[in-house]
């Protein structure tokens, strides 16, 4: 991993989908949920499961992230209002969904480089392989766990619940 990589989760400043600076330390103390998303993708409707989870437990301290991307199969090829608009009108989504970004490559941002730092996929594959992939990140800013994109927001329930308590 490159040494541009920052040292804390909290000292994140990715583009939100307006292009304004969306600081994470405004994220301190709360448990977060990180999704790589795509429009037409056959895991799109797993943004209904993430506004769920949104629902159920943002009174208690979660905050879920969406990063539009359009490295997988060009599955994101909209601009960032097309994204908003769609995620509204389709699946209700009230969480943030930020400024489309790469997850991979030269071009990754950093929050990508941050997370895939902190913890590999399978078999100790640092790279995304595809959309709706998972990272949540506990109330210290620690890297809790990483979710593969078959792994349903239904199947995290769990896990949030127990970093909430």
């Amino acid at each position: 991993m490159s040494s541009d990589v920052p040292k804390s989760f909290y000292d994140l400043k990715p583009l939100d989908k307006k292009s304004q600076q969306f600081d994470f330390h405004q994220l301190e103390g709360k448990v977060v949920l990180v999704v790589n998303v795509a429009s037409k993708c056959g895991f799109t409707p797993q943004y209904k499961g993430l506004e769920e989870l949104y629902k159920k437990y943002h009174d208690q301290g979660l905050e879920i992230l969406g990063f539009p991307c359009n490295q997988f199969g060009r599955q994101e090829p909209g601009t960032d209002e097309e994204i908003a608009s769609f995620c509204t009108l389709n699946y209700g989504v009230t969480f943030p969904v930020l400024k489309k970004i790469d997850v991979n490559g030269d071009n990754a941002d950093p929050v990508y480089k941050f997370l895939k730092s902190k913890k590999a996929g399978i078999l100790g594959f640092h790279g995304i392989k595809w959309n709706f992939e998972k990272f949540i990140i506990d109330k210290q800013g620690d890297v809790f766990q990483r979710y593969s994109s078959m792994s349903t927001p239904e199947a995290l329930d769990a896990d949030i619940a127990k970093l909430l308590a």
